[in-house]
């Protein structure tokens, strides 16, 4: 499953740099970083995802079509 990863507002760019180590070490690849925000986009298993949820420097989302109308 393809999660979105961002740094929250107050969190230092280490916790990125951490978040990113900890999704690759579980399994995960980045298929994407983002240049105007602090973030990116990871494949990730399902079974593992309470490790990044459980880091509160960053928010994860299910990527998904966004539709305006």
């Amino acid at each position: 499953m393809q999660y979105n990863v961002t740094l929250k507002e107050n969190a230092s760019p280490e916790e990125l740099s951490k978040a990113k180590e900890t999704a690759k070490s579980q399994g995960g690849e980045i298929t994407h970083e983002f240049s105007l925000i602090k973030g990116f986009t990871v494949n990730y298993p399902d079974d593992k995802m309470s490790t990044l949820e459980s880091n509160e420097h960053i928010h994860v989302e299910k990527d998904g079509e966004v539709k305006t109308q």
